[in-house]
């Protein structure tokens, strides 16, 4: 089943696959379906992951080990296979077409992969994972179809944009999701929901001089805690809302787990996810004081914090994004290596 990213959101929930391939060179909606996907899951009880990292030297007979094993706590779980190369080698090819023969009881697949080339969608294991499971193919949104992109965006966060502000951001990201979805969230903390004119938007990015919650992130990644947690007390006293500070933090970590997955390409991975230059160091810094390990237990900081904001669970979601900062600032979970 070939679904694009677009429509993943209302076909996700229908059923569980055994297996997913989400696939492409646009990091935005890769990073978002293979969430949605992994949520999904989730909520319909595959509580286990494991993270295969799949390079040069990978020996796939461990995915095959761990297929064949029997989960610890008798729970569904998923095997997470990441191939950033989107190569898959003979090897790869042919333990993914011998795994559909007889796929392992509750368990899914999930296969995160790079751009895939025209004999890769011709082989025989692409054509067993589209007929047995759902394949997302995500392709950079070319000039024509970004204007509608961007409007169903700030759609999203409940805001109607005319088309000068469409035309804004548009101008101002040069086609790169991230950065146009990072600057619809600055757009939603300065304006909020409701009908949007570029009247609204150039007097509240001209006139507000008080910290946003893009100050709160860079200052959180360059490791200054005190200050961070200043800021932090002052977009509280301003009335922010904490969801809209925590999608900005979520979105900066979730990037920084996936540079954590393969240091080598972390150059790679910021400049096409619009890391600006001046900005590289910032996520640099933070990447020598955390390992993958802790970025991805701040990454489940951040869902828990999300349900503390909209009622799903108990807590002060101020208190937790006090404690999440200062772990971002200060890597104290490198201890977890």
């Amino acid at each position: 089943m070939n679904v694009r990213p677009d429509q993943l959101k209302a076909v996700v929930a229908k059923q569980i696959y055994p297996v997913y391939l989400v696939s492409g060179d646009e990091p935005l909606q890769v990073m978002e379906a293979t969430d949605l996907i992994r949520t999904n899951c989730r909520e319909q009880g595959y509580l286990e992951r494991e993270i295969f990292e799949v390079d040069a030297s990978f020996d796939w007979q461990d995915f095959n080990d761990e297929a064949a094993t029997m989960s610890l706590f008798s729970s569904q779980r998923i095997l997470d296979v990441r191939i950033p190369s989107g190569k898959f080698g003979k090897q790869g090819s042919q333990v993914i077409k011998q795994y559909l023969d007889r796929p392992a009881e509750d368990t899914v697949v999930l296969i995160t992969a790079g751009k895939l080339d025209k004999s890769a969608k011709n082989s025989a294991w692409f054509k067993a994972i589209d007929k047995q499971g759902m394949v997302v193919q995500c392709w950079p949104v070319d000039s024509s179809q970004l204007p509608g992109w961007v409007r169903q965006r700030f759609q999203q966060r409940g805001m109607q944009p005319n088309t000068e502000v469409v035309d804004y951001v548009c101008q101002h990201v040069e086609g790169n999701l991230l950065a146009a979805a990072q600057e619809i969230d600055k757009i939603y903390l300065f304006v909020g929901p409701g009908e949007i004119t570029f009247e609204n938007v150039s007097e509240a990015i001209t006139e507000n001089s008080r910290f946003s919650a893009f100050e709160l992130v860079d200052t959180a990644l360059k490791g200054d805690a005190s200050k961070t947690i200043r800021i932090l007390n002052s977009l509280d006293a301003e009335g922010i809302e904490p969801l809209a500070i925590i999608w900005a933090l979520s979105k900066e970590i979730r990037l920084l787990c996936l540079a954590a997955a393969d240091p080598s390409s972390a150059d790679y991975l910021f400049s096409r996810s619009g890391v600006w230059s001046n900005r590289m160091p910032l996520f640099k810094g933070c990447l020598s004081r955390h390992t993958e390990k802790s970025l991805r237990s701040l990454l489940q900081r951040c869902m828990k914090i999300e349900g503390v904001s909209k009622g799903f669970e108990p807590g002060s979601a101020w208190d937790e994004l006090r404690t999440l900062c200062l772990l971002l600032a200060n890597g104290l979970q490198r201890k977890n290596r």
